[in-house]
């Protein structure tokens, strides 16, 4: 740590050292304008909404004999949670009435 890495490197003149650090804010802006947009709830809320949509869609078709999505597993899963998630409130609903019968 006496400095040899730093003798080992070409002195880079004003110029270069200007466009390195432009170049270096540009990217910090980008992943700063990248990172904004993944976190904005409305970006959030839409894609959430967009994967509902698309998972109903694609658990209709499942019924109707069309078949699980076989291009994207994200979406397959998504066909197996629903159904698994409407078997379960099914099982909720129908033991919730047989324990007030008894």
């Amino acid at each position: 740590m006496s400095g040899t890495d730093e003798a080992s490197k070409p002195a880079l003149s004003q110029s270069q050292i200007e466009d390195e650090i432009a170049r270096t804010r540009a990217e910090l802006a980008g992943t700063i304008d990248e990172l904004t947009t993944r976190l904005d709830p409305r970006v959030q809320a839409k894609a959430a909404a967009q994967q509902a949509k698309q998972a109903a869609s694609d658990t209709g078709a499942f019924l109707t004999g069309g078949g699980l999505p076989e291009e994207d597993p994200d979406r397959s899963r998504n066909v197996k949670l629903l159904l698994g998630a409407a078997v379960a409130g099914v099982a909720l609903v129908t033991a919730a009435i047989l324990r007030r019968r008894s």
